[in-house]
């Protein structure tokens, strides 16, 4: 029964997700460019906006200065105040008195006007019609209502985008400082009107930049375009007042406003604007930059038409290589079949070509080989069994000869009363047995303390002094896990390398310290100690941070254990060592606490 599941061939898989690859970078690295461009485009434009309304910051200081320079020239000039005094009271002055006064005074403010060409005119109007008008300076009261700003007046200060009326209605849109003239004697007895055109104090508002509209927002709500389309006027309108109020806002709480510029992404223009306290306003430019943005998405269009194109030339090209790379893979895989079908004898062809193909038709057949000399090769293990079965049972049998051989050599020994004898033959007798049974890997750490104490018997036969051992284990940490031959090479390391050095009677001394999750169980002997940088040896070769070679002192049995408690337990429990130069060295094993219940329980 064939259970071959059929799905997607091979060159069709390999040449989507190439094409899935392509696209996705294709896709990431032009997103990335063009939002790139769009975002250049944007800050480039901010930039310049920027630049052109500090630009306009300058000019319009400059203008305001030369207006206040002016009004205050008008202000100090006491024979004009003087003819406006007189005025008042009705007082006249001779016509030579005039004449002198034109010819000076007059003559002087004139001069002042006409050397400075942004200032569109500066007057003075009289509290009455009991004046001489002088022009274009002096001018009487009836003159004064003819302006549309004559209600505002007595307020004084600036107004805006109005027409002169004087003589006869004029098409030029002006602002002006408006500044009464009081006389401590006679109290109000004049204006002085100084003015400039708007397109000469906001050129922006008159400027015909394709997609620029500029505007002045007065603080009391009054919104000032110039030559901009009307149909603007209301798109424009909300952002900018919305903007003004932000920057007066700012002003007010004495915060640095200065000049702000914005992107708007929504209607995909920059508004930048700048207060200006003097005058009370705001001055407003907004830049449509949508023509830029949508030249971007025009671009991202057409690379997404060209991709698609080279996509699906790239697909098609794909396709025939995978097809021709894969050819010798499909031969390779009949093989396979033929194998699978329980022919061992095929082999496929042109296993000498160079290429990754050549390579894998060479390791087919080798596998092949293989898989023939392996099933005689398996024939030959089932005789082998038998043979490693009958050895093993010799073996158990030579172990039982061992132990009947001690056994009656202990019945000897205590026949003849030597007891010293009998008790060592005893202790061997369980060390023998200890070490060669090894039915589990972990055993209690009880058994292990049985096992030492019948080493520590038999070591101490070959000395003139006597090696004690001085237990104080806990009941739970007897009946611990720990794996087999733990604690005795511990052990046996004390004895050659601490205490035979010294040769004296001393004492080894295994206790427990338990807590809420671990068993540490401490092995000291009051032996040679070791300097702290043997100490620094002994540390790294236990860690693998310093190769160990054979031989004794080499520090490969604490290896060993370190190994197998962190194989049985994790790499958070192992072995720790520390030691004092001519004075004890000391080994905790640090092992999982595990609380049983009648004796062999199960973990709480």
């Amino acid at each position: 029964m064939n259970n071959t599941k059929k799905g997607m061939k091979l060159n069709i898989k390999l040449t989507l997700v190439t094409m899935i690859l392509v696209t996705l970078l294709m896709g990431v690295f032009g997103g990335i460019v063009l939002y790139n461009l769009e975002q250049t485009h944007v800050r480039e434009s901010i930039s310049y906006m920027q630049s052109t309304m500090e630009r306009r910051m300058d000019s319009i200081d400059n203008n305001i200065n030369a207006i206040n320079m002016t009004t205050q020239f008008f202000l100090s000039n006491a024979k004009m105040n003087e003819v406006l005094g007189r005025s008042k009271t009705g007082a006249s002055y001779t016509t030579a008195e005039w004449i002198d006064i034109y010819n000076t005074d007059v003559a002087a403010l004139e001069r002042l006007i006409n050397t400075n060409p942004v200032i569109n005119g500066a007057r003075y109007y009289a509290i009455t019609d009991n004046v001489q008008e002088m022009l274009p300076v002096m001018y009487n009261n009836s003159r004064l209502k003819k302006q549309e700003w004559a209600d505002m007046a007595d307020e004084g200060g600036w107004i805006f985008d109005y027409s002169e009326n004087i003589f006869s209605p004029d098409d030029k849109k002006l602002m002006a400082l408006i500044t009464p003239v009081d006389d401590r004697a006679n109290g109000r007895i004049g204006y002085i009107e100084t003015s400039m055109q708007l397109r000469d104090l906001f050129p922006s508002l008159y400027e015909h930049v394709e997609g620029e509209v500029s505007c002045f927002v007065c603080d009391d709500g009054q919104v000032i375009f110039g030559d901009a389309s009307p149909d603007l006027y209301e798109e424009v309108k909300t952002a900018a007042t919305a903007l003004a109020k932000e920057l007066r806002t700012a002003e007010e709480g004495n915060a640095q406003s200065g000049i702000r510029t914005e992107y708007n992404a929504a209607g995909r223009y920059i508004i930048s604007g700048m207060y200006i306290k003097e005058l009370a306003g705001t001055l407003i430019s907004v830049d449509d930059i949508s023509g830029g943005i949508a030249s971007i998405y025009r671009l991202r269009t057409g690379f997404i038409l060209v991709s698609l194109l080279m996509l699906a030339a790239l697909a098609v090209v794909v396709n025939m290589l995978v097809n021709m790379v894969l050819k010798r893979f499909y031969e390779v895989l009949a093989t396979i079949r033929e194998v699978r079908s329980g022919n061992l004898d095929v082999r496929t062809e042109d296993e000498t070509r160079s290429d990754e193909m050549g390579e894998l038709s060479y390791q087919v057949n080798r596998m092949l080989d293989r898989i023939q000399e392996l099933m005689r090769e398996n024939v030959n293990r089932e005789v082998l069994a038998k043979d490693s079965q009958l050895k093993a049972l010799q073996n158990q049998i030579n172990a039982h000869f061992i132990y009947n051989v001690l056994e009656s050599i202990k019945m000897m020994a205590e026949i003849r009363e030597e007891y010293d004898i009998s008790d060592a033959v005893t202790s061997l007798g369980k060390l023998l047995r200890y070490s060669m049974k090894w039915s589990t890997e972990t055993i209690y750490v009880s058994e292990e303390i049985e096992y030492i104490k019948n080493y520590m018997a038999l070591i101490n036969l070959r000395f003139d002094y006597e090696i004690f051992l001085s237990l104080n284990l806990s009941e739970s940490a007897m009946k611990q896990k720990i794996p087999k031959m733990t604690l005795q090479p511990i052990v046996e390391n004390a004895i050659v390398h601490g205490i035979e050095e010294i040769a004296e009677d001393t004492t080894i001394y295994i206790k427990s310290i338990e807590d809420e999750e671990t068993c540490t169980i401490e092995i000291t002997d009051n032996g040679r100690g070791m300097n702290e940088e043997e100490l620094d040896i002994l540390r790294g070769k236990i860690s693998g941070e310093v190769a160990s070679g054979g031989g004794s002192g080499n520090g490969i049995g604490l290896k060993n254990v370190q190994d197998r408690i962190r194989m049985e337990y994790g790499e958070q429990y192992g072995i720790e060592v520390a030691a004092k130069e001519n004075c004890y060295t000391k080994v905790c094993i640090k092992i999982p606490l595990s609380r049983r219940e009648s004796g062999e329980g199960r973990k709480a």
